[in-house]
């Protein structure tokens, strides 16, 4: 094996750290965690202080960046009056950091938590001086109207990991937000925080920032490529890593030393944690990766904790870690990218996460867990097992570091679409100018070919319109990207529904908008289970998500194919929805959790098609379905039948975004223990739980479609409706929106016309022969 020691080490020593009130007003000190700044730190906050540039900071993993960042929301909040954003990339980080800032809000600063969990808060959002965000979070924020003035307020912008720029994922949201406020906004102050970027002065140069590179680290690194024999045999290669995982993990932690064993997969976790627990002599016979409870009570007799998205046990795992208490965590990629679990050793099992191979950044930030300080270690180790025809490689990579490449080519059309839609683009001339503002650009992509096709596109897909030159969004433009719907995913879906037959009941609707939904959704197409339960979740997927027909035998099952267990989780929604009890680890045969991450993820692609029913972009069918299913699957914790999206809705309306996550379920409870089935009730009092008061509750109750009349003639329809409404009518071919005015009666004629509908303008509806089934709840479904 060959050892390198990581960048430039050196231990820490007490003597060259530099007292706080050296360099920071005395007010502030009660806000820093430690009297002292180590010597990044100090050189740092020097920089941030005697100046307002633009900076870039590169230090060491461990180094205490995020005592950096807070001096630069410090300055910003006391000596500005303004506010700060600091921008994390993952909800994880979030937590963590908003955790680290409570005792900010114990001193009376206003810290508020911004994640795609959360419904915000414009108030009390527009009231804070500091914001905790995802990029993608404050991106959607930046595209909402009611919170442009408080934009407007936001005087620094604190970017952690600001490497990822260089993230397929993540990193165009993050280019194109900082291209428009360095050109836009540049009294906007740019803090970039990064321990992985080795081509920093080219990032630093595109910013206009001063960079600063730390070299210095508390304590030693040293990383090692063990290495296993190339195998055709991926099975033979899969052993020989878990062996040399599991004999790594016994030496270090002989004589108390802890460590976390990294694997591509949330199932490679499982399966090292119990191969681990059971080299440490617990009695792992008959224990299956997949029966959590009893691998969850294997791994605590061993001392082993377990840390993916999912995991129940993921926070309590990295409690018990933090205090010592645990020895070994055996984690997914997601604990890498700043979340505080020191330890004396890495081990990073595998070299691909799912299908992707591993990028130097994220390795880099797996080494960094490794000899942190709040261990208690002053050298860290850090493995890689790699394989011999990659040694070579992986070598080469890890001592030349991780450049940052632009990613934002793969998303153009999106990123022009939003800053169209924040008014930042009105013309092709503008949107050049833009372009020119990117790191692509920066990086050589100077040629305008590539935005003129996303222009084109745009204009191809119905979300904008060009004409001589002035470049516009259209309603659906709007929708897409306030509701960050990627532009070609979104055309694709478009077409799909537009393809389908007129389905000719609810089951029949419902399946087809399923099968639309997750045939050209990439996260749905590629997510991923293991072998072994892919025969249960294509017998679910047989008997169309209900657990009591799930019986055919192996043998007479289809092949599992791309988007199939994400088919299955919506569908057990619309058809089992009494199957999500508290607590629930297994439906049908498939681990929940393979089915949380769709669950989570799909209201808001429903949603996005639930919206354009107004639009007349989408078959009326399907947006009424869709809205339907779309709260069924995000409040699927109340256990709600077919029709009940109208319910939810209106508590929804009656909990506002801010309250909606502790106060939907009560609402629904209460209406449902009365009989309640629909918003359609007569009286005028707000009930209890009811964040609407006045006139506010009375404008919901005037939005309702519980007013509205159709009438369907052979050629005609004629409708009542609320003011705003638009009525959708139908044949089995096209389909027309007509929006009506006031309360008066409107008709349409429509020769062959087979159906139709209303929309309010806050999102209720109301339709005619099988769509009636989606006014009310009519019982709940069993499963």
């Amino acid at each position: 094996m060959m050892l390198w020691e990581a960048q430039a080490p050196a231990v820490a020593d007490e003597t060259i750290s530099v007292p706080v009130s050296e360099l920071v007003p005395r007010a502030w000190h009660m806000y820093l965690p430690f009297p002292t700044l180590n010597p990044a730190q100090a050189e740092a906050v020097e920089r941030i202080l005697d100046s307002d540039d633009h900076l870039v900071v590169v230090a060491p993993t461990g180094a205490g960046k995020t005592v950096i960042g807070m001096v630069s929301a410090l300055n910003t909040i006391f000596e500005q009056g303004r506010k700060a954003v600091w921008l994390v990339p993952q909800r994880s980080l979030t937590a963590e950091l908003d955790q680290e800032l409570e005792g900010w809000r114990k001193r009376g600063l206003r810290v508020e938590r911004l994640s795609g969990e959360f419904s915000v808060d414009v108030e009390r959002t527009r009231n804070s001086d500091l914001w905790v965000a995802t990029t993608e979070k404050f991106e959607a924020m930046c595209r909402t109207v009611s919170l442009r003035e408080a934009l407007a307020e936001v005087n620094c912008l604190i970017v952690d990991e600001i490497h990822l720029l260089g993230d397929p994922t993540r990193g165009g949201i993050l280019e194109a937000l900082l291209a428009r406020l360095k050109s836009e906004n540049p009294k906007v102050r740019i803090i970039g925080l990064s321990a992985t970027v080795s081509n920093a002065d080219q990032v630093a140069q595109w910013l206009g920032a001063r960079l600063i590179k730390v070299s210095w680290r508390p304590s030693k690194l040293t990383w090692q490529l063990p290495v296993v024999a190339a195998n055709k045999e991926f099975s033979q290669v899969d052993a020989a890593r878990t062996r040399l995982a599991t004999s790594l993990t016994r030496m270090i932690t002989a004589d108390g030393g802890s460590v976390v064993v990294f694997c591509g997969s949330k199932r490679g976790v499982r399966r090292m944690a119990l191969i681990i627990a059971g080299d440490r002599g617990v009695n792992i016979r008959d224990v299956h990766p997949d029966d959590l409870d009893r691998l969850h009570e294997a791994c605590e007799a061993a001392g082993i904790g377990l840390h993916y998205k999912g995991w129940d046990h993921k926070l309590e795992a990295e409690r018990r870690f933090r205090a010592r208490k645990l020895q070994i965590l055996v984690a997914t990629s997601t604990v890498a990218a700043g979340v505080n679990l020191p330890a004396r050793a890495v081990v990073v099992r595998d070299t691909e996460i799912g299908f992707n191979k591993l990028d130097v950044a994220t390795v880099q930030q797996m080494f960094g867990r490794a000899g942190r300080v709040g261990a208690g270690e002053t050298q860290g180790w850090a493995f890689l097992i790699v394989d011999e025809a990659e040694h070579a490689s992986w070598q080469r990579r890890l001592v030349a570091g991780n450049t940052v490449h632009s990613q934002i080519g793969g998303s153009l059309a999106d990123h022009v679409l939003g800053e169209a839609v924040q008014q930042r683009i009105s013309t092709v001339r503008e949107a050049e100018r833009w372009w020119v503002e990117t790191f692509a650009y920066q990086q050589g992509s100077e040629s305008q070919q590539p935005l003129r096709e996303a222009i084109s596109a745009l204009v191809d897909g119905g979300f904008a319109t060009e004409t001589h030159g002035t470049l516009q969004p259209t309603d659906l433009g709007g929708l897409t990207a306030r509701m960050m719907v990627p532009a070609a995913e979104g055309s694709s879906m478009r077409l799909a529904l537009s393809r389908l037959a007129l389905p000719e009941g609810p089951e029949e609707a419902e399946f087809a908008l399923i099968s639309a939904l997750c045939q050209h959704v990439p996260k749905f197409t590629q997510a991923s289970v293991p072998e072994d339960i892919k025969i249960a979740v294509t017998r679910l997927l047989a008997a169309r998500g209900d657990l009591s027909r799930a019986t055919l035998r192996p043998a007479e099952l289809p092949a599992y194919l791309p988007g199939d267990v994400a088919r299955v989780a919506l569908l057990v929604v619309a058809n089992n929805s009494m199957a999500f009890q508290s607590g629930i680890r297994h439906i049908g045969g498939v681990p929940y959790a393979n089915l949380h991450p769709i669950l989570e993820e799909a209201p808001r692609y429903l949603h996005w098609i639930s919206a354009q029913g107004p639009l007349g972009t989408v078959p009326p069918w399907s947006a009424i379905v869709a809205a339907d299913l779309g709260r069924r699957v995000r409040w699927r914790r109340c256990k709600s039948g077919r029709g009940a999206g109208r319910l939810l809705w209106m508590c929804e309306q009656m909990s506002t975004p801010a309250y909606a996550e502790s106060t939907v379920a009560s609402l629904w409870d209460a209406a449902t223990s009365r009989g309640i089935v629909s918003p359609d009730w007569l009286s005028t009092t707000p009930p209890k739980h009811c964040r609407l008061v006045g006139d506010d509750y009375m404008a919901l109750l005037r939005d309702r479609a519980t007013s509205v009349t159709v009438n369907l003639e052979s050629d005609r329809v004629t409708a009542v409706g609320p003011a705003g409404s638009v009525l959708a009518v139908w044949t089995d071919k096209i389909h027309e929106v007509v929006r009506m005015r006031g309360t008066s009666e409107i008709s349409v004629p429509m020769p062959g016309v087979s159906g139709a509908a209303v929309f309010t303008r806050r999102g209720d509806y109301h339709g005619i022969g099988w769509l009636a089934k989606y006014s009310r709840m009519h019982a709940v479904n069993e499963g």
